[in-house]
């Protein structure tokens, strides 16, 4: 990110000032939106595929079709092939070194939408991961203001109702598919079903614990990056989480801590006035402790009536359905090179 900011600064810009004035004053450069890079998480190991310099640019659809032809030839003719010894790089959207892409188009691809949510349904379509693709990164360039401004509406949280739905939601989910299918996997002796419905809890555990810290939950190979940050949860229910998913863990002893962290998210829940006050409750020798279904219940009690039976989106649909236009237009060999496939010599 650093020597991509660099490189935008001293070749980039000057180039857009001069050749295309428009896109400059109308244009949003950074660096966000997908990739282990626009998180600061980026390692040895994320340089084998999209590696390279990169600046992100979002224009209003209108500004980018009159103005795509003579930005992508003023690019072309004076960009070097490299910067501070590190390549150009293209990407999933086209454009080496310099990605430009229509604030619908980039929208629609990431949160479904081209434009903000503007109703709790609409914000409740949304993959939460996505949205952290949309205020990550950095911008370095918006004189309009225009993607500064939707990033800032995002950052603000959820409007009340739909954080409270989608606490409902995670809170079933972490309990029912989570923690009572484990306590009926393990008394059946199905370690397939227990490896599923643990690996289940632990995610959805871990992604309350953002929801009631009121930031958002990233993909999940990023969860525990973030989840070590927040400001309260980590340090109420990480021991807990980091002696569950290794792996010499006993199935009884990762039964018992993800029921602690169901007690740590309830209580939680309790002291921030979102759930009342309730006596202790034990778990049953069949159905384990589903305790987070009791906050469940009391959560949809506060929701509006007209948002009870709108289940949160929980999948990358967006982005699923951007991904295979994507690899619809690439070349097989290339993808797989991407995908650092390399034939088995016999």
């Amino acid at each position: 990110m650093a020597v991509s900011r660099r490189f935008f600064q001293q070749h980039v810009l000057p180039i857009v000032e001069q050749e295309v004035p428009e896109v400059a004053s109308e244009g949003a450069f950074g660096l966000f939106g997908l990739g282990s890079e626009a998180y600061g998480l980026d390692d040895e190991f994320s340089r084998d595929h999209h590696w390279g310099l990169r600046i992100d640019l979002i224009l209003p659809e209108a500004v980018l079709q009159r103005n795509a032809a003579s930005l992508a030839r003023a690019v072309a003719a004076a960009l070097p092939p490299e910067f501070e010894g590190v390549s150009l790089r293209e990407g999933h959207v086209k454009g080496a070194g310099l990605a430009p892409e229509s604030l619908e188009a980039f929208l629609d691809r990431t949160i479904g939408l081209k434009k903000a949510p503007e109703s709790h349904q609409e914000w409740l379509s949304i993959p939460e991961e996505d949205i952290v693709h949309v205020i990550n990164g950095e911008i370095w360039h918006d004189p309009s203001g225009r993607f500064t401004a939707l990033r800032s509406q995002f950052d603000s949280y959820y409007p009340e109702p739909v954080w409270l739905r989608r606490l409902a939601h995670w809170s079933r989910y972490y309990s029912g598919m989570g923690c009572y299918a484990l306590h009926r996997a393990l008394m059946r002796g199905n370690e397939l079903y227990a490896s599923i419905a643990f690996g289940k809890a632990i995610r959805l555990g871990v992604q309350l614990a953002f929801l009631l810290d009121r930031v958002y939950f990233p993909y999940d190979k990023w969860l525990l990056a973030r989840f070590t940050g927040l400001p309260r949860m980590y340090r109420r229910m990480g021991a807990q989480v980091e002696e569950a998913v290794k792996l010499e863990t006993p199935w009884l002893r990762k039964q018992a801590l993800l029921d602690e962290i169901s007690d740590v998210l309830d209580r939680t829940m309790v002291e921030d006035g979102l759930i009342p006050p309730h006596p202790a409750f034990v778990g049953s020798a069949t159905s384990g402790y589903r305790l987070l279904e009791h906050a469940y219940t009391a959560l949809i009690h506060r929701i509006p009536s007209e948002l009870q039976e709108v289940v949160p989106n929980w999948d990358q649909i967006p982005l699923e359905r951007f991904h295979s236009r994507y690899v619809a237009e690439i070349d097989l060999g290339h993808w797989d090179e991407l995908l650092c496939l390399k034939p088995r010599q016999p």
